[in-house]
C-alpha cells in the first residue's frame, strides 16, 4: 500500500492539490463541530441504526467525519449506494474520512473516487512483498477492482447532491482546519504503518503553531495495547510525533476496532493526551470483554473506559453464542448481572454499574462463562474477520457509538453518545463519556470529565 498511496497522492498532486493537503473552508472561525464516526460501511441494521440518534445530535455540526473502512467488505467502487450515500444522505454538511483496511482491499479505488474526486486507476493488483515463492499466489489471489458503473455512481451521487455537502478532500491523507482546531487525518493502509512521504508530510503539518486532533484508520492505544505507529524508513513512530510538546496534539482518535475506548494517557512532562478507539459507527461489534484489565506507561484501569461496559459486552457476546453454539455446548447466555459480577471476579475490579444485590452467580453460570470468555484476545489473521461476522447481530442492544467534537479557543469537549436500536434511544442518545479540556493561563490544556 505504501507505493500505491504514493501513487494516489502523486496524482492528486499534478491534478492541482495544494502539497500540504489542507482543507481550508471550515476555517476562520471562533468555534467548529464535527460528528466523528469509525467503521461504518455495513449497509445493514447495525449501520442505519446509528443514523437517527446521530442526526439528533449533530445539528450546529460543520461536517462529518469517518475513521477506518468505510465499506465493507472490500470498499468496492460501486457500492457505496446503500453502505454511504444512502444512511448520511439528510447529512448537511460535507462528509470527509480515512480509508481502513477493508477499503484497501479495492486497491483504494472506490475511496479515491468517491471522497477526491480521482479516476479509477484499473485492476492490476499491487506489488507484494515476502518470500519470492509466495509473491505469484499473493497475486492470483488478490481480489482486483471492479469497474466503475458510471450510470450507478451518478444515481449514487444524487443522493448526497446539494452543493453544501460536497468535500473537497485532497488524498487519502490530508488535515482540516476546523476553527480553533487542526485535524490531521493520517491513512494506516492495511498493515498500520505509514509510508515515508506521508511520515514526512505528518511531521511538517504537525509543526504548525496549532491545537490538534489526529485521526487515524488504527488507533494507537487499543484492548489495553499501545500501537504507535510505524513510519517507514524513520526511527520516529506517529505517536512520537504526536508526543512532542511542539506538535500540540490534545487527542489522537482511530476506528479499526468496533466498540469505544478512551485512555487518557499521562506523559512524563505531566500532559494528558486522549486516545480514543471510535470504530462503533455501524460494523459487526467487537467485545470490550476481551480487554484486559488497563495497566500501560501513564495509564491504569481506574482512568480507562469503554462503551459497551465489559459485564454487557460478556452477557450480549454469551446471548450470541448460546444462539449460535448453545445445541451444542448446552447453556451460555449470561445475564448483564452475572455477567458484570463474573468479569470483576476475573479482572479483580468492582463493576462500573452495581449489580443486583440478590444476584447470586450459579455452578451453571461459572460453567458458561468459562465456556465463552475468550482464551485470547483477538484470533489470528483472517479468522478474526470471520468470526466477526459469525457472531454478528441485527437486534437491540446494538452496543454502537458516535463522538460529537466542540471546540472553541479555551475548550473542547468530545462527548461518545450511543446508538442501541432501541426506539427511545434514537430519540435521545444517551452520553456515554465526555471529557473536556480547558485552556489554562500559561498556554497549556486541562482535563476533566463532564458529568
Amino acid at each position: 500500500t505504501d507505493d500505491q498511496r504514493r501513487a494516489w497522492v502523486a496524482r492528486q498532486l499534478e491534478r492541482g492539490m495544494d502539497a500540504d493537503l489542507i482543507v481550508k473552508r471550515h476555517g476562520g472561525r471562533p468555534r467548529s463541530s464535527l460528528i466523528v464516526i469509525g467503521d461504518t460501511g455495513e449497509g445493514d441494521p447495525s449501520q442505519y441504526c446509528v443514523v437517527p440518534g446521530l442526526m439528533r445530535r449533530s445539528h450546529g455540526t460543520d461536517f462529518l467525519f469517518i475513521c477506518s473502512d468505510v465499506l465493507y467488505p472490500a470498499g468496492d467502487i460501486n457500492e457505496y449506494d446503500t453502505k454511504f450515500y444512502r444512511p448520511y444522505k439528510d447529512y448537511p454538511g460535507p462528509i470527509y474520512a480515512v480509508p481502513g483496511n477493508h477499503d484497501w482491499y479495492d486497491g483504494l479505488n472506490g475511496f479515491m473516487h468517491h471522497f477526491c474526486g480521482a479516476a479509477p486507476r484499473g485492476s492490476s493488483a499491487p506489488r507484494f512483498s515476502g518470500p519470492m515463492w509466495r509473491r505469484p499466489l499473493q497475486a492470483m489471489m488478490w481480489r482486483r477492482s471492479s469497474r466503475a458503473n458510471e450510470s450507478r455512481i451518478a444515481a449514487m451521487r444524487k443522493l448526497r447532491a446539494r452543493a453544501e455537502q460536497q468535500a473537497d478532500q485532497p488524498g487519502p491523507y490530508f488535515a482540516i482546519e476546523a476553527g480553533p482546531l487542526l485535524l490531521v487525518a493520517i491513512d494506516t493502509g492495511i498493515s498500520g504503518a505509514i509510508d515515508r512521504d506521508q511520515g514526512q508530510w505528518l511531521q511538517r503539518i504537525s509543526r504548525v503553531p496549532r491545537t490538534k486532533i489526529l485521526l487515524t484508520g488504527k488507533p494507537l492505544f487499543v484492548d489495553g495495547e499501545y500501537h504507535p505507529g510505524r513510519i517507514e524508513s524513520s526511527s520516529l513512530t506517529v505517536d512520537d510525533v504526536v508526543r512532542s510538546r511542539e506538535s500540540r496534539y490534545l487527542a489522537a482518535i482511530g476506528g479499526e476496532i468496533h466498540n469505544y475506548q478512551r485512555y487518557p494517557v499521562e506523559l512524563t512532562d505531566g500532559r494528558i493526551i486522549q486516545y480514543i478507539v471510535s470504530g462503533g459507527g455501524g460494523a459487526g461489534s467487537q467485545g470490550t470483554h476481551k480487554i484486559p484489565r488497563v495497566s500501560l506507561p501513564g495509564i491504569v484501569e481506574r482512568d480507562f473506559r469503554c462503551y459497551p461496559l465489559r459485564g454487557d459486552s460478556l452477557a450480549r457476546f454469551s446471548q450470541m453464542y448460546d444462539r449460535r453454539l448453545g445445541f451444542l455446548f448446552g447453556r451460555l447466555a449470561l445475564t448483564p448481572d452475572e455477567a458484570a459480577l463474573l468479569m470483576g471476579e476475573r479482572l479483580g475490579l468492582s463493576p462500573t454499574r452495581r449489580p443486583d444485590p440478590e444476584v447470586v452467580v450459579s455452578a451453571e453460570a461459572r460453567r458458561a462463562f468459562r465456556r465463552v470468555f475468550p482464551r485470547r484476545e483477538r484470533l489470528p489473521g483472517p479468522l478474526h474477520d470471520y468470526f466477526v461476522q459469525f457472531m454478528d447481530w441485527n437486534d437491540p442492544p446494538m452496543f454502537k457509538s458516535f463522538l460529537r467534537i466542540d471546540a472553541s479557543e479555551d475548550e473542547v469537549v468530545i462527548r461518545c453518545f450511543s446508538a442501541t436500536g432501541c426506539r427511545m434511544h434514537e430519540e435521545d442518545p444517551p452520553l456515554e463519556d465526555a471529557v473536556v479540556a480547558a485552556r489554562l493561563p500559561d498556554g497549556g490544556w486541562q482535563w476533566s470529565t463532564s458529568p
